[in-house]
């Protein structure tokens, strides 16, 4: 008799630290909730310092398991971010498309979430979540003014995502996936 073991090839794991980062309300704990979940909630809840989200995934044949570091975007918790970003592998930079003082701001505010992410992180990749556009006319906005961005800053890239509909976050996040698993 002749017997066939077949074994499943053995599967790389990785542990990747992922913060995320941006003014405080542009929906960075939504956005994590919403993709890792599947959930969102209408009420605001502040975030204290950081919170963790795990998310295991797997790309061509490795294991990957993220773990999320939701920073606060409040400037109280600034004394805490050098820390927090310590080990990062990639970033994501979010901002609100509101048409409002919110969405100016966290736009302005980009550059230097990305300086901070270069001080503390080195190189890594890093995109740029353009968040709640469910909130807007998707046809007004003005891509060309984060485009130029993101191609000044060396960016990865950006996505237009909502986490109130899910919109643009599987797309978003896998092509971040893909890029820390090249």
């Amino acid at each position: 008799m002749c017997f066939s073991l077949e074994e499943e090839p053995t599967k790389k794991k990785l542990k990747i630290k992922v913060t995320i980062i941006g003014d405080g309300s542009v929906g960075k704990t939504s956005l994590l909730q919403r993709f890792t979940q599947g959930t969102f909630q209408t009420d605001y809840i502040k975030t204290i310092g950081a919170q963790l989200t795990n998310y295991k995934t797997e790309v061509d044949g490795y294991k990957f398991e993220l773990i999320f570091w939701d920073i606060a975007g409040q400037d109280d918790f600034h004394f805490l971010r050098p820390s927090f970003y310590r080990a990062s592998k990639a970033a994501i930079i979010v901002y609100s498309l509101e048409r409002n003082n919110l969405g100016e701001r966290s736009f302005n505010h980009i550059t230097r979430w990305y300086e901070d992410v270069k001080q503390f992180c080195g190189e890594i990749p890093i995109v740029v979540f353009a968040n709640k556009v469910d909130l807007v006319d998707e046809q007004s906005l003005d891509k060309l003014q984060i485009q130029n961005l993101v191609k000044k800053l060396n960016i990865i890239g950006y996505y237009i995502t909502s986490a109130k509909t899910g919109q643009g976050l599987d797309e978003a996040f896998n092509a971040l996936i893909k890029e820390i698993h090249r």
